[in-house]
């Protein structure tokens, strides 16, 4: 077997590989020495079938397979002594198409290669950390939300109209064609105006109304409803108000603390500030991971390989086409060319891309197998009911688990670099951190 080098421009490789007739010629041979024990032919006992009749049998199908293995043997042994690893999939030809048995085989295999990236002095990386208290104010503001949330009601005025928002009391009797029809009536329920609980145009009705006020609402039933010998109907509903009651927020005490799980007022707000500097937490470590990615950015110099970049290129003018086009949900459309600054940001990606993937390999990050499962349970409960059938897609298909597994690994490369790097903390407030933020979104815009 024979390896020449036909090209070495820049990160771009070229490689003319030959298989000599003899070298497939033998190795057909110790398959069929290894297989003959085995095979049975009339004519002959187990094992005794002539090497010959053998070749004849089977020599043109094992020729198939010894080539495939040559010729993936002769690129791992080059990958082994030249240290290279390809960018992507190497492009692999036979040259000799009017091949027939008897000749060499001979094969053109051409790849980028992945560029060596120098190390990066992780302590010469500064980093700031922004720190966030739950202040008071932040903590009534999400108290006073949740008051409402847990809303209460209170009987209006006598006299005072139904609006929207307001709570309904009444009896109501339901008729299709003048006759009372099962589950269309009740006692005393309480209704919120605009709730959407109700068939369409059966809320809107009642607005305006007052207590101790009758009422006959028309609407009809929906084409699709569930209910076949309603659906398409139309329906009379004889309403008696009973109360009209105005949504009323809860007080701010122990009673609405019990609501939200905790024991008393003192321990939902201290639950409240755990949660909300969490929040503040996760903001600013965006943040920093931006400072971060910006500094990897020009911390050291290196080669990209000009398919990575043309294929991640694409990739951004493809979904941010989309983001543009949202009524189009496939990929019916006109070929979307590439921009000078799709083409930039290309590179930026596929400079850290190569970088975080270094420098987590040399720190030998790993992404667990209870990650992993973390991870697809988290995106399997987007589609309820069917977290089973996700959960055994995601385990049969290696580009969804590459997917998932790729923003855990650079994750983990982050903590790994912030841990080594130069952090200092500074105490701002939630406002100052809100700026940082929207800086960073406006950024990405």
């Amino acid at each position: 077997m024979q390896v020449t080098e036909t090209l070495n421009e820049g990160l771009k490789r070229g490689y003319a590989i030959t298989v000599t007739a003899a070298e497939l010629d033998e190795k057909v041979n110790e398959k069929l020495v290894e297989a003959q024990p085995g095979v049975e032919m009339k004519g002959f006992r187990k094992g005794k079938v002539p090497m010959a009749l053998l070749k004849k049998q089977f020599g043109q199908r094992l020729m198939g397979e010894v080539m495939q293995e040559s010729i993936d043997g002769a690129m791992s042994e080059h990958f082994e002594a030249s240290g290279d690893r390809p960018a992507m999939q190497p492009e692999v030809k036979m040259t000799n198409e009017d091949w027939k048995e008897g000749d060499d085989v001979n094969v053109e295999m051409s790849y980028e290669a992945l560029p060596a990236i120098p190390d990066v002095d992780m302590k010469a990386l500064k980093l700031e950390r922004l720190v966030v208290k739950a202040d008071d104010e932040s903590i009534n503001e999400t108290l006073t939300s949740l008051a409402e949330n847990a809303q209460d009601f209170k009987a209006r005025k006598k006299g005072s109209k139904a609006k929207d928002g307001d709570q309904v009391v009444f009896d109501f009797v339901g008729k299709v064609d003048g006759e009372v029809f099962e589950g269309g009536s009740a006692e005393g329920h309480a209704l919120v105006l605009g709730s959407g609980q109700f068939i369409p145009g059966f809320e809107e009705q009642l607005v305006g109304v007052k207590a101790d006020e009758e009422k006959a609402v028309t609407v009809s039933f929906p084409e699709d409803y569930q209910a076949e010998h309603l659906a398409g109907k139309e329906a009379v509903f004889d309403c008696s108000i009973k109360e009209v009651k105005e949504p009323v927020a809860a007080e701010i005490n122990d009673e609405l603390a019990k609501k939200y799980g905790a024991e008393d007022l003192a321990g939902l707000k201290s639950r409240i500030a755990e949660q909300l500097e969490g929040e503040y937490a996760g903001a600013a470590r965006a943040v920093m991971k931006r400072s971060l990615l910006d500094q990897l950015d020009t911390a050291v110099s290196f080669d990209l390989p000009p398919s990575l970049v043309e294929a991640e290129a694409k990739q951004i003018a493809h979904q941010l086409w989309h983001e543009d086009n949202p009524d189009v949900e496939g990929h019916d459309h006109p070929d979307i060319e590439a921009t000078d600054e799709h083409k930039e940001l290309a590179e930026r990606r596929v400079r850290l891309g190569l970088l975080l993937a270094e420098m987590g390999q040399k720190a030998e990050v790993e992404v667990t197998d209870a990650e992993m499962s973390q991870a697809i349970m988290t995106q399997a409960r987007q589609y309820p009911g069917q977290e089973r059938q996700f959960f055994e897609f995601v385990q049969q298909n290696q580009q969804m688990q590459q997917q998932l597994r790729a923003p855990l690994f650079e994750d983990k490369v982050v903590d790994y670099i912030v841990e080594n790097a130069t952090v200092t903390e500074k105490e701002v407030s939630s406002d100052d951190l809100k700026k940082a933020v929207e800086a960073l979104e406006e950024d990405d815009s």
